[in-house]
């Protein structure tokens, strides 16, 4: 197995990921923010596209801590990587900072797409 580390952002806003290649499958943890933790998973695999134009796509599926709100980027990057890299994707998030207000958040999700484009350049290089 691969493995590297990369992060985005600057505190509170710093947002790093592990990834592990696990044969052609990619195991992703992302922690950030001021209190990094596990608030969701999301297991997507890459299946040929239903709109049948011989496009990859993918299906997932999602586990969340109760009262967390990561589900949902856990979910996109899985998605994501698991289509634009045909293979199997496993991703957790956890980003938090206290008392988040609109700005926080979107500066979180920013650096958060930063960081999953990184994560998809890394994973191509590997291939």
């Amino acid at each position: 197995m691969l493995s590297t580390s990369l992060t985005v952002g600057d505190k509170p806003y710093v947002i790093t990921a592990v990834v592990t290649l696990c044969g052609h499958d990619a195991v992703i943890a992302v922690g950030g923010g001021e209190a990094p933790h596990v608030g969701a998973a999301a297991l997507a695999s890459s299946r040929p596209s239903l709109e049948q134009n011989g496009g990859i796509s993918a299906t997932a599926s999602v586990l969340c801590v109760m009262g967390h709100k990561d589900d949902l980027l856990a979910r996109d990057a899985a998605m994501r990587l698991a289509s634009r890299l045909n293979t199997t994707v496993l991703v957790s998030v956890g980003l938090h900072v206290d008392q988040a207000t609109k700005e926080d958040i979107r500066q979180l999700q920013v650096n958060f797409e930063q960081l999953i484009g990184q994560i998809e350049s890394w994973l191509r290089q590997q291939k």
